[in-house]
């Protein structure tokens, strides 16, 4: 049986491993300079997070997290003994039943995080129709980079961006229903989400739809039936750990695989989903395609067994919505921030990107100083983003803490500005 009650030994260390190790945030002279002539006197505006972590990810782990919890007795031992693959598939199976998966998906556990899933499928589908590939932020735009320049596939088909800029998103109706679709579902980096329900997508499409969804799933509505390939991580909302990436696929997506095979595109190994023109099966039972770390499987089933404590899917979805509410009430109540994405339609409950009346330099010894203060880790926007700082929200971090925080971002405002 699972406890999920911290013991104060474990948060003792844990905050004593922040104050110790976290280096600060923003890394030029000007911006360091500014933050040690802020190191203030000024009175602290209140209790600071009981957990300073907002990082974006790898993110938080839940509540009571304690290492010591996790069964070891698979570690040890091979991943294709009875119990190893016993405990992938239990993995799998959670994973379907917690997200309400239909039954005629598959769902399987591949290499290289979200990136490797993702990547994985390009590789295997994409290049029998033409493609949309639709991004408004860093990672989607990977996405088409890689489409055209490693996959080359302008060579043989035609390749259609629509793109928006960093707190925006694009005109998605003009996506064609006959060609594959490549988006992301939540935009990491730009705090922007495709709208609930995914209506643009077409019923009767005949191209495929993959979606990269690892800051979205277990935070958002995912409508399955609009979605042929779903990508995403253990590390986002669940707070799991890195280097394993899951696959979801619709029966529609696996003819594909079984009906396609691109011409001069070798595969490496840890892509290959096929094997003589059929479906690899066993990766969607447990039998990896290579080895997985199976103390991270373990964290995975842990994260999941507390994410049906708090009410399962629907219980995560509300904790995220509920954090993004604390920032949404902070916004309204102060002029100097705002958010990225200005449409509450399309804004993010997990990735949360606010936009600060501050410069730049300003703006990194304002993390700098919550760092510095561990009020706030990691909080930093993303390097390709417009000047920002970006607070996860997902479902591990408690309500209590984003409230906390929000005193301490005026209080660093205020400072940075004296």
């Amino acid at each position: 049986m699972l406890r999920f009650a911290p013991t104060q030994a474990a948060r003792a260390a844990s905050i004593a491993f922040c104050q110790q190790v976290a280096p600060a945030v923003g890394s030029s002279i000007a911006a360091q300079a500014l933050t040690a002539r802020w190191m203030s006197t000024a009175p602290a505006p209140g209790p600071k997070p009981v957990n300073p972590e907002f990082s974006s990810g790898p993110c938080k782990k839940h509540p009571g997290y304690n290492i010591s919890n996790l069964p070891t007795s698979s570690l040890g031992r091979s991943h294709r003994s009875k119990l190893g693959k016993e405990r992938l598939k239990f993995a799998i199976d959670e994973t379907k039943r917690m997200l309400g998966i239909p039954d005629d998906y598959l769902v399987g556990i591949v290499p290289a995080s979200d990136t490797g899933a993702y990547e994985m499928a390009m590789w295997n589908m994409l290049g029998a129709k033409d493609v949309d590939v639709c991004h408004w932020e860093s990672f989607g735009k990977g996405w088409f980079a890689d489409a055209i320049s490693h996959l080359k596939l302008r060579d043989t088909i035609e390749v259609t961006e629509h793109t928006a800029g960093y707190g925006e998103l694009p005109d998605l109706t003009k996506t064609n229903k006959d060609r594959d679709i490549c988006f992301t579902f939540n935009g990491t980096t730009s705090g922007v989400r495709v709208q609930d329900g995914c209506d643009w997508i077409a019923d009767d499409r005949t191209g495929l739809t993959l979606c990269d969804a690892t800051s979205a799933v277990f935070a958002m509505n995912m409508p399955w039936e609009k979605l042929d390939v779903t990508t995403y991580s253990w590390q986002k909302v669940l707070g799991g750990e890195g280097a394993h990436g899951m696959l979801i696929l619709s029966p529609r997506a696996v003819e594909r695989l079984e009906s396609y095979t691109p011409e001069n595109r070798p595969l490496p190994k840890i892509f290959r989903l096929t094997k003589k023109g059929k479906l690899d099966a066993g990766i969607f039972k447990g039998a990896t395609i290579n080895t997985p770390s199976m103390m991270a499987v373990e964290d995975y089933i842990d994260a999941l067994a507390w994410a049906e404590s708090v009410g399962g899917n629907d219980g995560l979805i509300k904790i995220s919505n509920n954090n993004l509410g604390v920032i949404e009430k902070f916004v309204s109540e102060n002029e100097w921030i705002g958010f990225l994405a200005k449409d509450k339609a399309v804004r993010s409950n997990t990735s949360v990107c606010c936009t600060l009346d501050l410069s730049p330099e300003q703006i990194k010894a304002f993390v700098a100083l919550l760092d510095k203060e561990n009020v706030a880790l990691d909080i930093g926007g993303y390097r390709d983003a417009p000047p920002s700082i970006r607070i996860w929200c997902g479902a591990t971090v408690e309500t209590a803490d984003v409230e906390a925080l929000m005193p301490w971002l005026k209080w660093a405002f205020d400072e940075v500005r004296k």
